[in-house]
């Protein structure tokens, strides 16, 4: 497993060894002692698979209560895979990672608790798959604007994205930055 380091503290994309032949292929996709060789020391206790059609962005998402990080992989097409740092006192505070990912290359991408993930769905009946270090809270979730302004994401697919309803109506990120003045974020 390769583990490549980003311009984030703690964010990594992960590429599996990948075996194959005529028959298809074979990868460990998580392997705990690995990842804690990387420095990933997380337990995950939750995995999540999505479905979209194309042009579908689903995020900006996050957890503060417990923390959660997220392991994600695209099992099925094309995806745009995106992370935020919102850690209060990160030098990349506000700044975005993209990565556009898919079936065929198997590469993943590590964020851990402090980033706002989502991702846009490049292809229809893309799959996407991650791991969650922390049960879902409904109540202490957030969100951010996927076209956030001041975050500036340069998302693949310009027009017309495909949104939920909870995704129409997220918070800026200045409004992120208002809260996260509270102690009740630990990240």
């Amino acid at each position: 497993m390769k583990f490549e380091p980003t311009v984030f503290r703690d964010l990594f994309v992960v590429t599996p060894q990948v075996h194959a032949d005529e028959r298809g292929f074979f990868m460990e996709s998580y392997r705990k002692d690995e990842f804690e060789k990387a420095g990933i020391r997380d337990v995950f206790v939750q995995d999540n698979h999505s479905s979209s059609v194309s042009n579908v962005i689903r995020g900006l998402h996050f957890q503060y209560g417990p923390p959660m990080s997220k392991l994600m992989r695209v099992t099925r097409g094309a995806a745009f895979l995106v992370a935020v740092d919102i850690r209060k006192n990160s030098p990349t505070l506000g700044q975005w990672f993209g990565l556009e990912c898919s079936e065929n290359d198997k590469r993943q991408v590590y964020a851990p608790a402090g980033f706002a993930r989502g991702f846009q769905a490049l292809t229809d009946n893309c799959e996407i798959q991650y791991k969650c270090s922390a049960l879902y809270d409904s109540q202490t979730q957030g969100e951010i604007a996927w076209n956030d302004p001041e975050i500036n994401i340069d998302w693949p697919i310009k027009n017309s994205p495909i949104l939920s309803e909870r995704n129409k109506t997220s918070p800026t990120f200045k409004d992120w930055l208002k809260r996260a003045e509270s102690d009740i974020f630990v990240f």
